[in-house]
């Protein structure tokens, strides 16, 4: 028997609906779901209006986000997430968009092999890979 799954980054913030507001602008599709500490019996009123977990469709896909709060938001350098689309100008749309305010890690550009792509690191520090079929 072969597991079958679904793979859905779960990306924590220091301010996980602006973010998830800016992911929106660049990516369309909609949050669709927001559980914030304040929901929690108990909860002291500091934390109430901290993401406790927010759902965004997007691109096809469901992106999980959360406040990191009091925790450290190390990124690392270990992993990326990576975005191919079928459409170039489609791509290039999304790879501009995720450069605004981030860092140009490698330029939108066509590759040896035929597809093209880029690598951005956005404004919130998430790594990205955006890049075209072959």
């Amino acid at each position: 028997m072969i597991a079958m799954a679904t793979l859905s980054p779960y990306i924590y913030s220091a301010d996980a609906r602006k973010q998830a507001d800016f992911y929106v602008s660049v990516f369309g599709g909609e949050i669709t779901s927001i559980q914030s500490y304040g929901d929690l019996p108990g909860m002291e009123e500091s934390k109430k209006h901290l993401i406790m977990h927010l759902e965004l469709q997007a691109l096809g896909l469901r992106f999980f986000m959360a406040d990191a709060g009091i925790e450290a938001n190390d990124r690392g350098t270990g992993m990326d997430l990576a975005l191919t689309f079928k459409d170039e100008e489609e791509a290039r749309t999304i790879y501009d968009g995720l450069a605004i305010d981030g860092d140009v890690i490698m330029l939108f550009e066509r590759m040896f092999w035929g597809t093209m792509l880029g690598r951005v690191r956005d404004r919130y520090g998430v790594m990205w890979q955006v890049a075209t079929e072959t």
